[in-house]
């Protein structure tokens, strides 16, 4: 008897955890929602968990149990949204990749919570340096890496030479539409794009001294 009671003791530990053990999808989904929200209200120095827990119309604990602070779930929620941005396009040509990159871009800037929440971040990574790390060692170089993989495809197909300077290029590929969007908020349709992709790429080839 006592032998059974111990098998049924270990059996009843196997057991798939339910209710308030299990991280559901739809509390995780709930609570980014809500945390971008927030952000977007009241800026990331004035967000709190607590607001957060509040707008998801969940308890402190589920989000503790996602993400250990506040910086960490920051820096979770912002790479997942930055992921679009380190999909590298291979359209087979510099000018439209990089025409695929600016519509990638678009999607995201255009987002009204995004729009809001760029200059917040921007303005709150000059003043913590946790932050500014977290952002600027993962999804900054992702970014540019995916930027950089354009380039040296462009290079090897002899569109741009050897001769271009890598750094100052990638910051032409997404500095204008940011500034155009976020700064300006003026609209960029697809034949604001299309001008843009052509001052981009012809700039490029110029200042590389490759043959138009």
């Amino acid at each position: 008897m006592e032998r059974k009671r111990i098998d049924e003791k270990k059996s009843n530990n196997l057991r798939t955890p339910a209710g308030a053990a299990v991280m559901q999808q739809s509390v995780t989904e709930a609570i980014q929602q809500a945390f971008f929200k927030e952000w977007a209200r009241v800026g990331f120095s004035a967000l709190s968990i607590e607001s957060v827990a509040k707008q998801a119309g969940v308890g402190k604990a589920a989000i503790y149990r996602r993400w250990p602070s506040k910086l960490a779930m920051a820096k979770d929620l912002v790479t997942q949204i930055g992921l679009d941005l380190i999909l590298v396009p291979d359209t087979g040509s510099l000018k439209g990749d990089i025409r695929k990159l600016l519509g990638q871009l678009r999607k995201i800037l255009r987002h009204p919570l995004i729009s809001r929440i760029l200059p917040d971040l921007h303005a709150e990574m000059a003043r913590s340096s946790e932050l500014a790390q977290l952002i600027r060692t993962d999804l900054q170089i992702k970014r540019r890496a995916s930027g950089e993989v354009i380039l040296r495809r462009a290079i090897v197909r002899k569109e741009l030479t050897d001769e271009l300077d890598i750094n100052i290029a990638l910051d032409m590929l997404g500095s204008m539409i940011y500034w155009r969007m976020i700064i300006t908020k003026l609209p960029a349709d697809n034949t604001y794009l299309d001008k843009l992709t052509s001052l981009i790429a012809n700039a490029l080839m110029f200042s590389s001294g490759a043959k138009s």
